[in-house]
């Protein structure tokens, strides 16, 4: 049976970087859900929650999880546990241990725990580098929404986790605390696509 494995985590904490490492040491047998990937559309202003920039634009709150379109995360869950060869799914998100539905389909639940300051530097060198993002800006509604929303939404799912990463950690350090939870079901064999053939009778 396909288990999965929710990995949550503030915002650069890491989450990502354990997520992807696990797919590419078991690309045949794991797959991979980003909750990043299930924001409502930014044009939809019916859906979602929305807040104001520090810059004094209406703005989709991407660290709300009430922007998160919940049940289109849940179909993409139960579609890659169907996929042949996988025995894991990990879903990975700021959400992956808040959303009910993802929660409930959990099987092992992993927080990635960073220092807050860690975290907040990883933020802005990733808005410059990527974005090109004024980093003021990004300090302004890291204060004005991001910080808040972290301590509502996120930061409280570290206490439904089977175990905590350090996500300050090396890689392989993190990789190591995960894979005494899902090595046993990567190691089942793999599912028949048809049921063997009766030996002939003789």
């Amino acid at each position: 049976m396909t288990g999965v494995l929710a990995v949550a985590g503030g915002t650069a904490s890491g989450k990502s970087t354990l997520a992807e490492a696990l797919s590419l040491h078991h690309p045949e047998t794991i797959a991979l859900v980003h909750i990043d990937d299930f924001y409502v559309p930014a044009e939809d202003r019916l859906r979602g929650v929305w807040t104001v920039s520090a810059n004094g634009y209406p703005v989709l709150d991407w660290n709300h999880p009430g922007s998160i379109d919940e049940t289109a995360v849940s179909d993409a869950i139960d579609a890659a546990r169907l996929r042949t060869g996988v025995r894991v799914v990990v879903v990975e998100g700021l959400f992956a241990l808040t959303l009910r539905s993802v929660a409930a389909r959990a099987d092992w639940r992993v927080y990635v725990d960073t220092p807050d300051d860690v975290r907040l530097a990883r933020k802005i060198l990733r808005k410059i580098e990527v974005q090109r993002q004024d980093p003021r800006l990004s300090l302004m509604n890291y204060l004005s929404t991001g910080r808040q929303r972290h301590a509502e939404y996120v930061a409280p799912s570290r206490a439904a986790a089977d175990i905590v990463v350090d996500g300050a950690a090396p890689e392989t350090e993190m990789l190591a605390a995960v894979m005494p939870l899902i090595g046993p079901a990567l190691a089942e064999p793999a599912r028949s696509e048809s049921p063997p053939l009766a030996a002939s009778a003789v």
